[in-house]
């Protein structure tokens, strides 16, 4: 079996930093919102943490889509 170039151990480096975004974003704004409606939180902040997980799903989406698009260019 062949050593992954370094340009293949890059891109997959970027892949896990991706997935622990996604990962973290959806603990955050379930546990977040939870607690935002167990301690009365304005309704504001909910808005917040919604754009925020938006925000970090947006983010790893164009990660991911650099990942494929590099890929595709390596092939």
């Amino acid at each position: 079996m062949a050593k992954p170039s370094p340009r293949d151990m890059a891109l997959a480096r970027q892949a896990r930093l991706a997935g622990a975004v996604m990962a973290v974003a959806i603990v955050a704004w379930v546990v977040l919102g939870w607690m935002g409606r167990e301690f009365g939180w304005d309704p504001r902040y909910a808005f917040l943490i919604d754009f925020a997980a938006l925000a970090g799903f947006a983010w790893a989406l164009i990660v991911t889509f650099r990942i494929w698009r590099q890929g595709k260019r390596d092939q």
